[in-house]
């Protein structure tokens, strides 16, 4: 056997059993929707981002109960994003994105006029 001989499937079989680490959850990011619903839920969110996942929150249902709370938990996530290298922006008026170091989210730096547009001819 020369040295770059192919592992046989039982070799690749015991080389995948190592219970201790999930190679899957160690390459992959995940997009997850998670629902806002009470400040407890920061340090789930926060461990998720952690962990390299893009998390969708929906804040309506905090915000239903607290619009002081809702705007707490986006500070501090906020503070969070900014001290990992993280990213984190509004999409529309229900949702948030959190984003972890690796991962940025596109804004259109255009800047919109207010002059009428041209009229064609």
């Amino acid at each position: 056997m020369g040295l770059f001989r192919k592992p046989r499937k039982e070799e690749n079989e015991k080389a995948d059993a190592s219970p201790s680490i999930d190679k899957e959850v160690l390459c992959k990011t995940y997009l997850k929707a998670l629902p806002l619903r009470e400040l407890s839920d920061l340090q789930e969110i926060k461990n998720e981002v952690s962990k390299g996942n893009v998390l969708i929150l929906r804040i309506t249902p905090l915000a239903s109960k607290s619009i002081e709370d809702v705007k707490r938990a986006v500070n501090e996530l906020y503070e969070f994003a900014e001290s990992i290298g993280g990213d984190i922006a509004r999409l529309g008026e229900e949702r948030i994105v959190i984003c972890p170091q690796n991962i940025r989210i596109w804004r259109d730096k255009k800047q919109v006029s207010n002059k009428p547009l041209p009229k064609a001819a």
